[in-house]
């Protein structure tokens, strides 16, 4: 989700240790204090008006004003939410950042070999990028938008990704399973792919958005090396 490092950071252990808690937003909220089922919805509501705002015309030319034009509101019922249109832009982009960066936090007892696991991530990856467009392109679009607070959150997220996926790919490798030479190159090149829809992905193309992911995923699987079984 507009970063792809794959710099190894201290070794998170074994993956029997890999937690699947779901890490949080950095903060900078608007006056709500606590979240209740009438609250999310109109939330969502704001979101899904300033999502189609920001993909239509790009995030500088989208003003709280159109967002509230957009709504049928007033801007003090927006700011009661959000505290500016950044904060939404870092919101609609947090969602999917999660989903993609945490598509290999499988359970520890997961018995199944590293290749499947790799190619099962990989899918997830590709698929969580298409259920959440357009949101999942803002940050290769725009990356200039958002707070170093949330860089920075955004940076943990994707090493967490790589510290996952670079141990899978190479024990899948020693399992005789996978064909590839360089690991990190190998894990970016693989999981570049989906990276790349925001310049081309629309909706309601020739192929449907499991017929995208089914084709990506199998594109990846031979820059990953993919053995055969005969």
């Amino acid at each position: 989700m507009g970063i792809t490092s794959a710099t190894r950071q201290k070794p998170s252990g074994d993956q029997s240790e890999t937690t699947t808690t779901q890490p949080h937003l950095p903060q900078g909220t608007g006056r709500q204090r606590a979240a209740t089922q009438g609250t999310d919805l109109q939330r969502e509501r704001i979101l899904q008006a300033a999502a189609q705002l920001f993909a239509a015309q790009g995030y500088a030319n989208t003003t709280m004003a159109q967002i509230v034009r957009a709504l049928g509101v007033t801007k003090p019922f927006v700011y009661y939410y959000f505290r500016d249109k950044q904060e939404i832009f870092e919101t609609l982009s947090w969602a999917p950042a999660v989903d993609c960066f945490t598509a290999l936090d499988f359970a520890a007892t997961d018995p199944r070999r590293a290749s499947e696991k790799v190619l099962e991530g990989i899918e997830r990856l590709i698929r969580a990028t298409i259920t959440h467009h357009p949101a999942a392109f803002f940050a290769y679009r725009e990356p200039q938008v958002y707070r170093p607070e949330y860089l920075a959150a955004q940076k943990k997220l994707a090493h967490h990704f790589y510290d996952l996926l670079c141990p899978l790919l190479e024990e899948a490798r020693r399992d005789g399973d996978l064909d590839f030479t360089e690991t990190k190159i190998t894990a970016l090149a693989a999981c570049s792919l989906p990276g790349f829809l925001y310049s081309w992905y629309r909706p309601g193309g020739r192929l449907s958005p499991d017929e995208v992911v089914a084709e990506l995923t199998m594109l990846a699987s031979r820059v990953i090396g993919l053995r055969t079984k005969n």
